[in-house]
């Protein structure tokens, strides 16, 4: 006899392993994970040495929805015997590198998740989604009543960098597998705005008198913009923003979205300061420190000559081009998702908008049915707003996907944690 479970989740990143963590204790919701890597594997080419979080140990899999959870992060250092060094270091923001060792400590400890399987095909089969992928043995089908797609997204590359062959070109995600090759370059240019591009920079900036490269950064932005990390503005991570969000009209969204940047895709201040520093002290020993900072600059071209990559770049506000000459290049131009092709046979289940993207509704759900059979995580920017990607609003939504697959409340969900108000008063 066939089993039919009662959900697949595709994908493991911190997400679904969350969901994985919060339905482990829930006996009547058999679920099974499936994930293409051999392992757990969170932005494996940004665990820089000395990088942390950017938000509290708090925001891990499973506290902010249950505290007691034995997934905890907390837990994770009980079980290690690093709980007290923690507590005596006195910071909320763990090691980036330790959060990833949380992870694959949390996916042993469930026996519900299947690695090295690559899903390649979704199809609708008696009812029920048949979800065919390639592993260890060969092919195989699961079948489940309803899917949660943890798939994550893919790096974007701006389309002036597509089909570079250069060794020393790659992108912020794959960085640490490039660094000692860019490191023996004679130039190297980092373009982006956000924390990976300015991780990268302090990095690269730090050997910049040993390697004896040039070092530039060059962002879009008009300037290297902080992180709005104030208490009123991280309110907007709340459940009751999500709700104002999710009721504004598609275009408001889509404006709110582009002005949101600063709340996600900005620089931590300190790290901003800490470049400052880092560039005055080398000045002061150096003399002249061989690095450029350019904003307002975007890449339009790039043509590879010999072992040189050429960029033709444009300064907006003096609407003037110019070349800038490097041999490596890292690209830290951030995400974007992508509906995966596996979903291709059921894209009829799907509720999409106008323009082609998946339209989650408030509770994630994205099958054109409204039954609740189709989930999605971290691929509902356009809906749900910045907090998407945010892994202090992932037990949340985990909440929300639970509660919608079992019809009762497992998790209590908060619906108002503001003092303030997002809409005009009833």
């Amino acid at each position: 006899m066939t089993t039919v479970r009662d959900f697949i989740g595709i994908g493991l990143g911190p997400f679904n392993l969350g969901l994985a963590a919060l339905t482990a204790p829930i006996g009547d919701l058999d679920g099974l994970f499936l994930e293409r890597k051999p392992n757990v594997d969170w932005h494996p080419g940004m665990l820089i040495e000395g990088t942390t979080m950017q938000v509290p140990f708090m925001a891990d899999l499973a506290t902010l929805a249950d505290p007691t959870s034995e997934y905890s992060f907390l837990n994770y250092l009980k079980e290690n015997g690093r709980l007290y060094p923690f507590y005596i270091r006195e910071s909320f923001f763990q090691l980036r590198a330790e959060f990833q060792d949380y992870l694959r400590w949390a996916a042993r400890k469930l026996d519900n998740l299947e690695f090295n399987r690559e899903v390649v095909e979704v199809a609708w089969e008696d009812g029920v989604y048949a979800v065919t992928s390639q592993g260890p043995g060969g092919a195989r089908t699961d079948r489940a009543k309803r899917l949660v797609l943890g798939t994550g997204t893919p790096p974007w590359v701006p389309p002036a960098c597509r089909g570079l062959e250069s060794e020393t070109a790659c992108h912020a995600s794959s960085y640490l597998e490039h660094r000692d090759r860019l490191r023996e370059c004679a130039s190297i240019t980092v373009v982006g705005s956000g924390q990976s591009a300015a991780e990268i920079y302090r990095d690269l900036l730090g050997g910049i008198d040993s390697g004896g490269y040039e070092l530039n950064w060059v962002t879009r932005s008009p300037r290297f913009f902080p992180l709005e990390y104030t208490k009123l503005t991280l309110e907007m991570t709340s459940p009751e923003y999500v709700d104002y969000f999710h009721a504004l009209p598609s275009d408001r969204r889509d404006e709110l979205n582009l002005a949101h940047k600063g709340l996600y895709k900005g620089v931590n201040a300190e790290l901003i300061n800490e470049i400052y520093d880092v560039l005055y002290e080398k000045r002061f020993l150096m003399g002249t420190v061989p690095t450029r900072l350019l904003t307002n600059c975007t890449v339009e071209k790039t043509a590879e000559e010999g072992g040189t990559l050429r960029l033709g770049v444009r300064q907006h506000e003096q609407d003037r081009s110019f070349d800038l000459a490097t041999e490596g290049l890292v690209l830290a131009t951030g995400y974007s998702y992508r509906v995966p092709a596996f979903l291709d046979g059921v894209r009829d289940r799907l509720r999409f908008d106008a323009t082609g993207r998946l339209e989650p509704r408030r509770d994630y759900s994205v099958d054109a049915a409204g039954t609740g059979e189709v989930f999605v995580q971290n691929a509902e920017l356009a809906t749900h707003g910045f907090t998407a990607p945010d892994l202090g609003m992932a037990a949340h939504r985990n909440s929300w996907i639970i509660r919608s697959m079992t019809g009762r409340e497992v998790y209590p969900i908060e619906q108002r944690i503001g003092f303030q108000e997002f809409g005009a008063p009833a």
